[in-house]
């Protein structure tokens, strides 16, 4: 059991990302259901996804997943029409399969080495890939106490495809500030001789190099720092993201090191 931290808006970040991304995929489903699982010792996060799924998706369904039972009792007052609350865990308790199923802060807890696995429990959950849809996505990541930053890893049913990194950029010293919410698939390769290591490094480089931009604001600052990173590191986004305060980096770039 986590320890239930939550705030409204904490995964603001994520759940717009989350739209942007993989709204598509959620219209064309028949039935697109989303999972938060483990949203902690209040609903508002499970609230807040539907309502912001909704506005890509209309016919999404929600379903809030806790491994305590009190949680989803006190949960259930919250439920309406496509929001739903259910006691479980990794097996993902709903029928048939998610569209979506997004797990912030859950992973914190666990050994690195448990990582995979539980991602492969997850991606077992997801919708099959089809000849018209790469599938069901799983979100998995950090944020801090208030979504100022957050970084997670997007998981096909094939695997890994991308890390993103998004923060409020006023608030933001340099892009390693970030490192401190690396997923635990990543946060303790943040050594020498790492990808994630020398990712972040070019990433402070490029960001003290923009400099001069701070002078039209942090964001034009961050949209330079990324146009100047993305000639060595595989960016899979473009600017309309960067003005977010994010940028998503193919997951085999960063991947660990065996």
């Amino acid at each position: 059991m986590t320890r239930g931290t939550t705030n409204p808006n904490r995964l603001r970040r994520m759940d717009r990302w989350i739209t942007a991304a993989h709204g598509a995929e959620l219209r064309r489903a028949a039935h697109p259901v989303a999972i938060d699982l483990g949203y902690g010792a209040a609903p508002w996060t499970a609230v807040e996804l539907l309502r912001r799924l909704r506005t890509a998706a209309p016919r999404t369904r929600v379903v809030g997943v806790e491994i305590d039972p009190a949680r989803v009792v006190a949960a259930r007052p919250y439920e309406r029409e496509g929001l739903r609350f259910r006691h479980g865990g990794f097996e993902v308790p709903v029928e048939g399969r998610p569209t979506l199923i997004r797990a912030a802060n859950v992973l914190r807890q666990y050994d690195e080495d448990e990582v995979a696995e539980v991602w492969e429990r997850l991606r077992a959950r997801l919708a099959p890939a089809t000849g018209a849809s790469r599938g069901g996505l799983l979100v998995e990541g950090t944020c801090d106490e208030i979504g100022r930053r957050h970084v997670w890893v997007a998981l096909g049913p094939e695997g890994p495809r991308t890390v993103t990194f998004a923060t409020r950029l006023g608030s933001l010293e340099r892009p390693s500030d970030l490192a401190e919410r690396l997923p635990k698939a990543l946060i303790h390769r943040n050594v020498p001789g790492e990808a994630v290591h020398t990712f972040l490094r070019d990433f402070d480089r490029a960001w003290a190099a923009a400099a001069p931009y701070a002078s039209y604001g942090a964001r034009q600052r961050w949209i330079r720092t990324v146009h100047t990173l993305a000639a060595d590191w595989p960016v899979r986004d473009g600017v309309s993201r960067w003005r977010q305060g994010e940028v998503t980096v193919a997951w085999e770039a960063l991947a660990p090191r065996c």
